[in-house]
């Protein structure tokens, strides 16, 4: 009994600190593009401790099964990727638009079925653009740090073969040395608790439209679906409009506290959904409790998260963030080209996407995905 608590919160702790320390550069890459203060990126960051850590405890608990969520990080790629976005105020209004169309998803059969009929390949493509944004910009940094992101590349591609899980953490830890060896680091701030801001949304008609709506799309496409799935390959049967309304719920609520959405986890999930947190799969939703109480404390420290990584060198953090979204950005971009019927569509939207173009105010992935719908439409008009 004692071994398989012990099995539990160890599964969830890496979990949860692969999910951080992998993907809070892309957080923080989000907070700064839409010029949220380091007070305003700490408040961010304790909003998404606690809505994951709010969310997996509810679900874990009531439907006895190992709920793991997180936050989007596709979600924040593409707020990092966006440009044109007015401030703060603005881009709350958008995540407050992508909670709600996530809890209507939850309260409306029909909403949900017209998201999976998106093609997968469109999705995909959209995602694989926004996703390579982020992962060019570590190969930017090269020519102004070639002593600390080639050797990280480098270790990288090694950690990626032995522990795949980890690789991005690994990078993490020897990139802090390394960079302290090579006097980069910053002075760190003093270590404090987090300070809970509240933003007021401003309701701007582009940033609603080429930020909430491609938030929204994203969230369901490359998490929620794919977290369902790793629950049900794992032999569970999770209860998706419950799930998705609770997940919804705790977006809308920290929203206003600079936090995009939060929603199921995928890899993180399987760590936790296996073997390896219980013997007895009836038993494995304590790691979902224990998950719950490490994202508090992640909740609690979000400021002194913020803080430490915001002394660590630029370079280092792109690094970090391309190695920790090159595997998904391959995954995506499969999917987008894998299908013969639309691979002119998904290449269109992806480099739509990709492009970063704005027109209207509208950022770029909404164009992606618009373009991509329509050469599709075009395409099956003709063959009939």
């Amino acid at each position: 009994m004692r071994s398989g608590l012990v099995s539990a919160a160890t599964a969830a702790l890496v979990a949860t600190v692969a999910g951080v320390g992998g993907t809070l550069p892309v957080v923080l890459a989000a907070a700064q593009a839409v010029g949220a203060t380091p007070e305003q990126a700490s408040s961010w960051v304790a909003g998404l401790g606690i809505a994951t850590a709010l969310s997996a405890l509810v679900l874990s608990l009531r439907y006895r099964m190992p709920v793991i969520t997180a936050w989007s990080t596709p979600g924040a790629a593409l707020i990092a990727s966006t440009s044109g976005v007015p401030g703060l105020r603005a881009a709350v209004g958008a995540f407050v638009l992508a909670a709600v169309l996530i809890l209507l998803t939850a309260a409306l059969r029909p909403l949900g079925r017209l998201i999976e009929r998106i093609p997968a390949s469109i999705a995909a493509a959209m995602l694989g653009g926004i996703l390579l944004h982020l992962v060019v910009a570590m190969f930017e940094h090269v020519p102004g740090a070639p002593l600390l992101v080639l050797p990280l590349i480098g270790l990288f591609l090694v950690a990626r073969a032995v522990m795949p899980t980890l690789a991005s953490l690994i990078v993490l830890a020897a990139g802090a040395l390394l960079a302290w060896a090579l006097g980069l680091v910053k002075p760190i701030p003093p270590l404090g608790l987090s300070h809970l801001a509240l933003v007021a949304p401003a309701w701007d008609l582009a940033t609603l439209v080429g930020l909430g709506v491609p938030l929204y799309l994203v969230t369901m496409a490359s998490q929620n679906l794919p977290g369902f799935a790793v629950l049900r390959a794992s032999g569970y049967r999770p209860p998706t409009q419950p799930v998705l309304a609770v997940t919804g719920a705790v977006s809308l609520g920290t929203a206003f506290l600079g936090a995009h959405t939060s929603n199921l986890a995928a890899i993180s999930a399987a760590l936790c959904t296996g073997p390896e947190a219980h013997p007895d799969p009836a038993q494995r939703w304590k790691a979902g409790v224990f998950y719950a109480l490490w994202w508090a404390l992640i909740a609690l420290f979000g400021a002194s998260l913020v803080g430490l990584f915001g002394a660590l060198p630029p370079a280092l953090l792109a690094t970090v963030a391309g190695t920790a979204l090159l595997g998904s950005m391959a995954s995506a971009m499969g999917g987008a080209l894998g299908a013969d019927q639309d691979r002119f569509a998904a290449a269109g939207t992806l480099a739509v996407t990709a492009s970063g173009v704005t027109l209207m105010g509208v950022g770029s992935a909404f164009w992606g995905l618009c373009f991509g719908l329509l050469v599709l439409g075009v395409d099956r008009f003709v063959r009939r």
